[in-house]
C-alpha cells in the first residue's frame, strides 16, 4: 500500500482554453482593467461551458441573497466570510431582493452535487437541486474571481465575473483524499486546514487513516490504553497524539459543512501494532510488544483464532460509527503478510457483519477481494500499473461480482510519491509520480476486465511516513491533488494535458495567496512571480 518491500509565462490574460468542446473568451474589460478568468479556466474542467454576455462587477452595494433555508443561509456565509477580507466589502447576506450574487436551490437535472452558475450585468446566480450542489457552485465562483480574493488583506480589485454559463455535474460520486494520521500526528487545526483545501475543488470525502504500526489516533473508551499508550509516539519517535471523541466530532462537523464526508479507517488484521502494544491479549502469545516508530510494513497481526480479538473490533467499531455519521467504515486490509490466507479470509468473514451490524458500509484495501467481500462493500484499488494480470483479475472479478471500485493507483495518484529523484520528501516504492503521470489516465478504463460500471471514483491517499508538518502535506498534495479532483469530477470528454496544465498552471496564484507551498513541476508553465 505504501511502503513497498524492501516558465513559460502564460500568454496574455485573454488565454483561451479548450475544454469540452468549446472554446471561450472574457469579455473585452475597460481599457486599463485586468481581464475576467475564462470561464473554463476552472479546475475541474466543468461539463458544460457557454460564454458571452457583460461580466458582473462585485462592488461595496452587493448582496448575497439566498434562499430561506439553512443550508443555504449556511453557503451564504461561508462564501460572505470567503470575500470579505479581500474586498473590503460588507456583503450582506439576506433572504430579500434580486441581483448581486443569489444562491438557489430549485428543481433541476442537477443531481445531487451538479450546479449552474449564470453571469451578467445584473449578477451571479447558482442554482442546485441539493445544498452541496450550491457549496460547488461556490467553489467555481470562486475560481472565476481572481486569485488575490484569496488574501486577508483588502486587495485593491476589480472583482469581475465572466458573462456566460457553466453547466457543470460531476463524473463520480466518489472524489476522495486520505490523509495518514498514524505514522504522523496532525491537530484538529491542521485537518480543517486540509479541508479547506480539498473543498476548493470539490473533493467530497475524506479518508483518515487512524490507526497503524506507529499509533492509533481516535479515543476509544472501552479500550483506553489505544490512545494512552498506543496513540504515544509516532514515526522517528515524536510525541504523537490522538483525537478525543469530540476532537473527531468536530473534524466530522467541519468536513460537513464543506460538504465532504468523513470515512475513518481502522486497518486489520495487519498494520495494528499500536493496539497490540496497548493490550497483551490482543497476541496470540499474550505478549505485548514494543512501540514502534519505523516504517517498515507486513510484520504486525491481530491473533485470529482469539475471541477476544473480535469482542476488540465489535468495541472499536461500534464507538467509531455511533461518531461518524457517514455511510462508511474502513476496515484496511491490506499488507497483512503476518496472516495466513485461511486466517485473513476467516477474519474479514467475522469483521464485515460487525460493519454492517453498526449500519455502516464495508471498505477495503483491494486485498478484500482474496476474501469474500461484503454485499454492497466497496474495495480500495492501489496497486501499480506494473502488477500481474493475476492480481488485477482478482479485483476486476470482484468488481464483476458487484463489489464496486475505489481507484488509488499508487504510480498515479499516491501523493506521498517523489515526483523526482530530487524530491526532499516523500518515498518512490511505487517509482517517481510527476504531475503529467498522476493526471494523464482514465479511471474508467483503468483496471482491465472491470466494468466502468463498478467504478465508484478516484481518491488520492497522502501517507506521512515522511511527513511531519502540514507545509510537508501541502507540497506533496499540491498540484497532484487538483489533477485527482479533476479526474473524479470532470467529463472524459474534457481530460486533456495540454489544456489541463494551462489551467492548472493558473492555480498557482491562488495558492500563493493561499499561502499553499506548492511544487512547480517544470511540465507547467507557471507565471512568474
Amino acid at each position: 500500500m505504501r511502503q513497498h518491500h524492501s516558465t513559460t509565462r502564460l500568454l496574455g490574460s485573454l488565454l483561451l482554453v479548450a475544454t469540452a468542446g468549446a472554446f471561450s473568451v472574457a469579455a473585452a474589460p475597460a481599457a486599463g482593467t485586468p481581464a475576467a478568468t475564462p470561464l473554463d479556466r476552472v479546475v475541474p474542467a466543468p461539463a458544460s461551458v457557454t460564454p458571452g454576455g457583460s461580466p458582473y462587477r462585485i462592488t461595496s452595494d452587493t448582496h448575497i441573497r439566498v434562499d430561506d433555508s439553512r443550508e443555504a443561509r449556511g453557503i451564504g456565509a461561508y462564501l460572505a466570510q470567503l470575500l470579505r477580507p479581500s474586498t473590503g466589502y460588507r456583503l450582506p447576506v439576506t433572504t430579500r431582493g434580486r441581483g448581486g450574487i443569489q444562491l438557489r436551490l430549485a428543481k433541476g437535472p442537477f443531481g445531487a452535487e451538479g450546479y449552474r452558475l449564470d453571469s451578467g450585468a445584473k449578477g451571479v446566480t447558482i442554482t442546485a437541486a441539493q445544498p452541496a450542489g450550491l457549496f460547488h457552485g461556490v467553489q467555481t465562483l470562486r475560481q472565476l474571481l481572481p486569485a488575490a480574493v484569496e488574501k486577508d488583506t483588502v486587495q485593491p480589485g476589480p472583482w469581475l465575473v465572466v458573462g456566460g454559463t457553466v453547466r457543470d455535474t460531476p463524473r463520480y460520486g466518489w472524489r476522495g483524499a486520505m490523509l495518514d494520521v498514524s505514522r504522523h500526528f496532525f491537530t484538529v487545526d491542521q485537518v480543517k486546514r486540509t479541508i479547506d483545501q480539498l473543498a476548493l475543488y470539490k473533493v467530497n470525502k475524506l479518508h483518515l487513516h487512524l490507526s497503524d504500526d506507529q499509533g492509533w489516533r481516535i479515543a476509544i473508551d472501552s479500550w483506553p490504553r489505544l490512545t494512552t499508550h498506543g496513540g504515544s509516539t509516532e514515526v522517528g519517535g515524536g510525541p504523537g497524539g490522538f483525537y478525543t471523541k469530540a476532537d473527531y466530532q468536530e473534524i466530522v462537523r467541519y468536513a460537513a459543512s464543506r460538504y465532504l464526508e468523513v470515512v475513518p479507517e481502522i486497518d486489520m488484521p495487519g498494520h495494528t501494532n499500536a493496539a497490540l502494544a496497548s493490550y497483551a491479549d490482543l497476541n496470540c502469545d499474550g505478549v505485548a510488544p514494543p512501540l514502534y516508530t519505523g516504517t517498515e510494513v507486513g510484520f504486525s497481526s491481530l491473533c485470529v483464532r482469539k475471541e477476544i480479538t473480535y469482542d476488540f473490533v465489535d468495541d472499536v467499531i461500534r464507538e467509531l460509527a455511533a461518531l461518524t455519521p457517514g455511510r462508511y467504515l474502513h476496515i484496511g486490509g491490506d499488507e497483512a503478510d503476518s496472516t495466513s490466507h485461511e486466517d485473513y479470509v476467516k477474519f474479514m468473514d467475522r469483521v464485515q457483519p460487525i460493519v454492517a451490524k453498526y449500519g455502516k458500509t464495508v471498505i477495503g484495501w483491494h486485498q478484500l477481494t482474496g476474501a469474500t467481500p461484503a454485499k454492497g462493500a466497496l474495495a480500495q484499488y492501489w496497486g501499480l500499473d506494473s502488477d500481474t494480470a493475476e492480481e488485477k483479475a482478482q479485483v476486476a472479478k470482484a468488481a464483476q461480482n458487484g463489489t464496486g471500485l475505489i481507484l488509488s493507483p499508487a504510480d498515479r495518484i499516491y501523493l506521498d510519491m517523489k515526483y523526482d529523484e530530487d524530491t526532499p520528501l516523500g518515498l518512490d516504492w511505487a517509482g517517481h509520480v510527476d504531475v503529467k503521470r498522476a493526471y494523464d489516465w482514465d479511471p474508467g478504463a483503468y483496471l482491465p476486465g472491470a466494468p466502468a460500471s463498478a467504478v465508484q471514483g478516484v481518491e488520492a491517499p497522502l501517507w506521512t511516513e515522511t511527513l511531519a508538518t502540514s507545509a510537508d502535506l501541502e507540497y506533496m498534495a499540491f498540484p497532484r491533488l487538483a489533477g485527482a479532483a479533476e479526474l473524479g469530477w470532470s467529463p472524459a470528454a474534457t481530460h486533456d494535458w495540454d489544456a489541463y496544465k494551462v489551467r492548472l498552471a493558473a492555480q498557482g496564484p491562488r495558492w500563493d495567496a493561499l499561502g499553499i507551498g506548492y511544487y512547480r513541476a517544470p511540465e507547467v508553465p507557471w507565471p512568474t512571480r
